[in-house]
């Protein structure tokens, strides 16, 4: 009895301790991670995060983001803190903060946006997030997430560790906060952008453009903001309630957010990598090789992850720049394999490209696995791709596993190598075409139509008034 009320009293003690107070609000509330600690966490992400989805290479969008976001970081209630800013490299349409701050904003939603306006407030939100703590409060609640790619049980677990699907990092893009935590970002996203001089009502038109779009994260390991912020008409009411007669002599920004979106790549840029008659090309690292039929895939920066259709078997390609011989090389890789007992290896030639083949059984959770990984040396760069399934099953894989890894070859078909991206072009109206005109001249398809008057923040049929600017493709 005495030892019990002595763990008790320890655990009160403890907990007391853990209290912080929120920046926000003032008052105390349980916080098991310090500043330095969500600072730290921070850094970890990104290093996660860049790596899996990739930076925005486009030096002076990105300055133009950063300055933006540096404005708004002393009118927050965490002033101290050390802000970054920058554009993820996906047709996503999201914005996140990870923790000690650090904010993203995906191409898809600059975009999507119609104004420097907009930009702020979302930029503001996802301060709000920071500075309220939020993700700290949450990142212990938060499991292993499955981004739709994963198999079951055991074979999902190794899948994530392989493929790195398991990191902080990645989780943290599939955090959703409560409704009240959304609702705190929204009133200091509002807080912020006025502060700052720009109309914050501009939040609920990038929210009305969300809702017309729907969630476009498609078959993408990102999600799209709908999905990790979700929106009700309340929260649209409530936000709209928010905005003050006099936030309309503040700053909208339209020509010159225009301005700095033209030439920005727009949807998936072929350039790292696209699937085309069940072969995957990069032409930028100047390879391909074959995705078998029906088996889904998703591309990332750095890896390639594929699955069978019932979800029992998958392939991971990631690539290094390392000059190691392909066997030492493996066997470093092979370290970190957890309840793996080696079965053979062999050296082959693939495409007159050096390879060199190893085959484990892993030992997970009770359930035995079968794994082939092939290393591949092309140039400077090491491919591995590891192929995955239950024992008891591998052998009806075994043959689309060759396929794919006996498929890779260096690319030199001028025709997948030259392929260029889709580029918004902003352009004038004369003031007396519809916008609809407009769209069929630059050759927009036909379906796309009416997702680019969102864009616009106009309806086909309307007359776009003389000067005023137009995104097409």
């Amino acid at each position: 009895m005495l030892r019990l009320k002595i763990f008790v009293l320890t655990l009160i003690l403890a907990l007391s301790l853990a209290c912080a107070i929120n920046p926000v609000t003032g008052q105390k509330e349980l916080m098991l991670i310090s500043e330095a600690q969500e600072i730290q966490m921070g850094k970890e992400t990104h290093q996660s995060i860049s790596q899996q989805f990739g930076i925005y290479e486009d030096p002076a969008l990105s300055r133009y983001i950063s300055e933006l976001g540096q404005a708004m970081g002393p009118l927050t209630h965490r002033p101290h803190l050390e802000y970054h800013f920058y554009i993820l490299d996906t047709p996503v349409v999201n914005a996140f903060a990870a923790p000690g701050g650090f904010i993203y904003v995906t191409r898809g939603a600059l975009s999507l946006m119609k104004s420097e306006a907009e930009l702020a407030s979302i930029i503001g939100h996802e301060l709000g997030h920071v500075n309220a703590r939020h993700s700290a409060r949450k990142l212990s609640q938060i499991l292993l997430v499955q981004v739709g790619l994963a198999v079951g049980s055991a074979i999902s677990e190794t899948f994530r560790d392989i493929s790195g699907l398991a990191s902080v990092g990645v989780q943290l893009l599939f955090l959703k906060f409560s409704r009240d935590d959304e609702r705190q970002a929204d009133d200091l996203g509002i807080q912020y952008s006025r502060s700052g001089g720009w109309h914050p009502g501009k939040m609920v038109d990038f929210f009305t453009a969300l809702q017309k779009m729907g969630d476009l994260s498609g078959g993408h390991s990102l999600p799209g903001f709908l999905s990790t912020h979700p929106l009700t008409s309340e929260r649209i009411q409530y936000t709209k309630a928010m905005v003050e007669e006099n936030d309309r002599y503040l700053l909208v920004k339209k020509d010159q957010y225009f301005n700095r979106l033209n030439n920005m790549v727009y949807g998936e840029d072929p350039r790292q990598g696209f699937i085309e008659n069940n072969t995957f090309y990069h032409p930028g690292m100047r390879f391909s090789f074959a995705i078998p039929q029906d088996w889904k895939y998703q591309n990332q920066r750095n890896q390639v992850v594929m699955v069978s259709p019932d979800e029992k078997a998958g392939v991971v390609l990631q690539v290094e720049e390392n000059t190691a011989d392909l066997q030492s090389y493996a066997q470093a890789r092979s370290q970190k394999y957890q309840g793996a007992t080696f079965i053979s290896d062999q050296s082959l030639n693939i495409n007159g490209l050096r390879s060199y083949q190893q085959l484990y059984s892993l030992t997970q959770q009770e359930q035995t696995l079968r794994m082939r990984t092939s290393y591949i040396r092309k140039g400077s760069f090491i491919y591995t791709f590891s192929a995955l399934s239950d024992e008891s099953s591998y052998s009806s894989y075994d043959f689309q596993f060759g396929t794919v890894i006996g498929s890779f070859r260096e690319l030199t078909d001028r025709r997948y190598l030259n392929r260029q991206p889709f580029r918004i072009k902003v352009i004038k109206a004369d003031g007396r075409q519809t916008l609809e005109s407009y769209f069929q001249k630059a050759g927009i398809k036909k379906e796309a139509w009416s997702q680019f008057a969102i864009m616009n923040g106009m309806e086909l049929t309307d007359v776009p008034a003389k000067n005023e600017l137009i995104k097409v493709i």
